[in-house]
Parts: structure tokens; C-alpha cells; sequence
């Protein structure tokens, strides 16, 4: 049925069944939101060796970029593991 056809009661009924529906929608999507930054913040020590060169570059690079050395780290690995999707398609 059109909207113009039915009564101003139908079409404030109808305008309420859509806002609940969009708030039901965007209550899913905060929680989808919530759950992922959750996951996110859930980090996973992992030992690692590096050499003293190599430690020192990225030293000089984090600060360059205003990180820590570990944060330099997951950055980069970030990077290396979104372009490997971004290329792999």
C-alpha cells in the first residue's frame, strides 16, 4: 500500500515500526563495534629477536613517527598484512 493512502495513525504506526527497527540495527552494530574493539585490545605477547642493527633502525624510524619500537613493530606488520589482502584478492 502507498503511503499517501493510508491514515495519519497508519503512517505514524508505520514510522514507529521503522525507527524501532533502525534502533534494533544500530544497537546490533554497536555491539558488533564493542566486540571488535574488545578483540583488538586483547594482545598476544609474542617473543621476538632481532639484531642490534636492525633494533636500531627501527628505533630511529619509531621515534621518526612519534611510536614506541613496539608500536613501530605491530604498525608495520599491520601494514604488510593489509596489503597482502589488499593484493591477494
Amino acid at each position: 500500500m502507498n503511503d499517501t493512502m493510508l491514515t495519519p495513525e497508519e503512517r505514524e504506526e508505520a514510522l514507529q515500526k521503522r525507527l524501532a527497527h533502525l534502533a534494533a540495527m544500530e544497537a546490533e552494530v554497536r555491539q558488533k563495534e564493542k566486540a571488535l574493539k574488545e578483540k583488538e585490545k586483547a594482545k598476544k605477547q609474542v617473543p621476538l629477536r632481532l639484531s642490534a642493527t636492525l633494533w636500531e633502525e627501527l628505533a630511529v624510524w619509531a621515534e621518526e613517527d612519534f611510536r614506541s619500537i613496539n608500536g613501530q613493530i605491530e604498525f608495520l606488520l599491520a601494514e604488510c598484512v593489509r596489503q597482502r589482502k589488499k593484493n591477494n584478492k
